[in-house]
Parts: C-alpha cells; structure tokens; sequence
C-alpha cells in the first residue's frame, strides 16, 4: 500500500499514516501557489482501478507509483499557478458519481469518467470539498455540493470548515483533511475541535465506518490521503 500525503502534515500524522502503509511525502516547487503544492489532490484524480494524473506531476512520483503497479494514465493539460488551471484534476470519481465542475475538468479525467453519472457543480476544487464514503454516504464543506448531491438522493454531512486548517488561507475543507480506505476514514486531525464534530462522527459511524484520528490536533488540509495499490 502506497499512501501520499502532503510533506507539510502534522509530524506525528505522518508517522501515525507508516503503521497502514508506505507513506510517501508530497511536495512540489514551483508549479501552483505555494498553499497547495503539497496536494495529492491537485495532481491527480483517483479512479476505481486507475489515476490521471498532470503530466508535470514530478518525475519522482511517477517513478515511485509506477514501481508500485499504479495503473497511471497521463492527462491532457499541466497544472498551473492560478485557477483554474490549477483545479482541472481536483475531481471526485466514486463507483457510480463524476463530481466537478464540467467546465474545468482535464479532458482525459472527462473521458475516463464518460460511463459515470455526471455530476456539475459549481465548485472547482471539489475533491478538495468532498469526502465521499460511498456512493450514497458524503461529507462536504461546500453547500452548492451539499444541495446538489441530496437533489440526487444522497446523505450528505455538510462539515463547516472554519476550523480546518490551510496555511495562507482562512480555512481548508473536509475532503483534503482525510482519506477513505474500505471502511476506515483517516483524519489528519481530531472531530472535536469542529463546532460539529461530534455529530460528524456519528454519521461516519452509523454510515458504517472506522474513523481513525491521526493526531489529536485541529483538521489539517493537506489535499487529502491518497491510498494507491492496496
């Protein structure tokens, strides 16, 4: 099991995230603003089975997924520094949902996603808002997402990201403060510095999930935990 997670999450997160697998520690120079060079999640969109990735993903990372049997698949477009160049693999691909905003989405994600219900939303960086269970059990901390997808049926946790943290910015968001692998959902922080958290964890819980908390500090974003090869 490969997991990427940014370099910059908390120390004792990352070594937590060691006991579940080789962690591999994320960071770019000089390709998107400085927030967010560390995010899995800007470069790559997960699909069951393969990843897009952004053709200057690194050269490190490919090699390292490659040697690990990742099916990569290389993407149309690089990333860029400002939006919405840097938001065009930030999708979310569940067993049956395509969940972005269409308008910015790579095109190569776009045709990997051609069999899924496609879903809009006005939100560009939706994996970085979305931390999906399962098809029908999410947590999110945009409300345009939250309204969207309960118009489809699903039970949504909306998660106010007040006290999710991004360095340089305000706040971060649910979907780049976690992971989900089978039924455990990995939390680079603890529920209970969330004005909500408590009942957060009990929609996890009842949605069927482990939750396992990987310091005991306030919600890092760090453009999600990504588990590859397991």
């Amino acid at each position: 099991m490969l997991i990427l997670v940014d370099k910059r999450a908390p120390g004792v997160a990352r070594k937590n995230l060691r006991k579940f697998g080789e962690v591999v520690e994320f960071s770019t120079e000089g390709l998107v603003y400085n927030a967010i060079s560390g995010h899995p999640d800007i470069f790559i969109t997960q699909f069951p089975g393969i990843n897009i990735i952004a053709p200057n993903l690194p050269d490190e990372y490919k090699i390292q997924l490659k040697n690990h049997n990742i099916h990569l698949v290389g993407g149309d477009r690089p990333v860029g520094d400002k939006y919405p160049e840097t938001a065009g693999y930030n999708a979310v691909a569940t067993s049956k949902y395509f969940i972005h905003n269409l308008k910015i989405s790579d095109k190569r994600v776009l045709e990997a996603a051609a069999a899924k219900t496609m879903v809009h939303v006005r939100q560009g960086y939706a994996r970085c808002n979305l931390l999906w269970l399962n098809d029908e059990k999410m947590l999110t901390s945009d409300k345009g997402i939250s309204a969207t997808l309960a118009n489809l049926g699903v039970d949504v946790c909306f998660v106010d990201p007040e006290k999710i943290i991004l360095p340089g910015f305000k706040n971060g968001f649910i979907g780049g403060a976690g992971g989900v692998y089978r039924n455990v959902v990995y939390l680079l922080g603890s529920l209970k510095h969330l004005t909500d958290g408590k009942n957060i964890g009990v929609f996890v819980r009842k949605s069927g999930f482990e939750i396992i908390e990987l310091y005991d500090g306030p919600l890092f974003d760090g453009g999600g935990i990504f588990f590859l090869g397991g």
